[in-house]
């Protein structure tokens, strides 16, 4: 009996190794692929890219291949995630801090078995052209292991081959809507005025900055002009010295997106000071881009006595890019790379205007 069963196990061993002799090569191709990665290395310091000083952000593995993707969270969390799946952390730590003006703290978790996040916390907001992730392979002479490498830049990355005639030597002044303690018009789902105005300013003065031109902007980060607790009018004349100030400066362009009641309102205008014929044209040129561009309802090319566009002494001109309080108009202000087909619609616009 002993000897019987001993011959059935025996059997059936035999049969198991044989099935998996038997099995695809795919199949054993996808369990190699399979295989958990695990975080092993992390650097971060500041170098240099194309001559400007980048914080680059290194985060090692024991594997090539891997499969990760990366993810944008702005609006009240500006973050920017890299969804790591079949990895484990490993014995990285689980909050880093870091030592830039551009990111805060980097947080590792493993959310479930085998899927992991690093979650980048950066100071400013999460736009496409503010940062780069590419993979590096090992360099074992160096000591590092193969890597996700994210770098991220202190002003946004103009697109490769942008070029806009007519804008080269010209000095333009860009005034993003808003800021500091004044949010400005805020969404459905809570974006701000002030943060999707500053966004497209930032890649309007980089597309006209590697187009040749000079570019001063109101503010460059989220503050007030003037400074906390001005009156509407100190911070609206602060903003309009910083064009009355600038040296040879040729046009002033505020940025603003529209708000109303009834989250039905759409669409896209642009405004000039009614004695001012340069400035209607130039608000003309830059409407006639966006509405191009935009794809969103055009409400027409208009004259108002905003403040700014009143005390400037040059031609100039005040841009309502949507309503952010339609719900679809707002998820577009936040979009990236809507806002780079704003920008670019702007100083397409711009450019058009010179070269009248």
């Amino acid at each position: 009996m002993c000897k019987f069963f001993r011959r059935m196990v025996s059997a059936a061993v035999l049969l198991l190794v044989s099935m998996l002799l038997c099995l695809p090569q795919g199949n054993v191709e996808a369990a190699s692929k399979a295989a958990v990665h695990e975080l092993n290395y992390f650097k971060s310091y500041e170098t240099q890219v194309e001559g400007q000083k980048v914080f680059r952000i290194e985060i090692g593995m024991d594997r090539e291949d891997l499969e990760y993707q990366v993810l944008e969270k702005n609006y009240l969390r500006k973050q920017l995630v890299l969804d790591l799946k079949n990895t484990r952390p490993g014995k990285l730590k689980k909050n880093i801090k870091l030592s830039s003006p551009l990111a805060k703290k980097i947080t590792i978790s493993e959310l479930e078995k085998r899927h992991t996040q690093v979650v980048i916390d950066l100071a400013g907001s999460v736009t496409e052209d503010l940062y780069k992730v590419t993979v590096a392979k090992a360099e074992p002479a160096k000591g590092k292991p193969y890597r996700l490498v994210v770098d991220l830049f202190a002003e946004p990355q103009a697109a490769p081959g942008e070029s806009f005639q007519g804008v080269k030597g010209r000095t333009i002044v860009i005034d993003p809507g808003h800021g500091g303690s004044d949010s400005g018009a805020v969404g459905p789902t809570g974006l701000a005025e002030k943060t999707a105005t500053l966004a497209v300013s930032k890649k309007v003065k980089s597309l006209l900055e590697a187009s040749g031109a000079r570019v001063v902007m109101t503010r460059e980060t989220d503050v007030d002009v003037y400074g906390p607790n001005a009156s509407d009018r100190q911070e609206l004349q602060a903003r309009v010295n910083v064009g009355e100030y600038t040296p040879g400066a040729n046009i002033f362009v505020s940025i603003h997106c529209n708000a109303f009641s009834n989250p039905a309102a759409k669409g896209m205008e642009t405004y000039y000071y009614p004695s001012s014929p340069r400035g209607e044209q130039l608000a003309t040129y830059i409407y006639n881009e966006l509405l191009k561009d935009g794809g969103l309802a055009g409400r027409g090319v208009r004259t108002a006595n905003f403040y700014v566009m009143k005390h400037s002494s040059m031609p100039a001109t005040l841009l309502e890019l949507a309503f952010i309080t339609n719900p679809r108009e707002e998820k577009l202000l936040g979009d990236d790379k809507y806002q780079m087909t704003l920008a670019k619609a702007i100083v397409r616009g711009i450019s058009h205007y010179f070269g009248d």
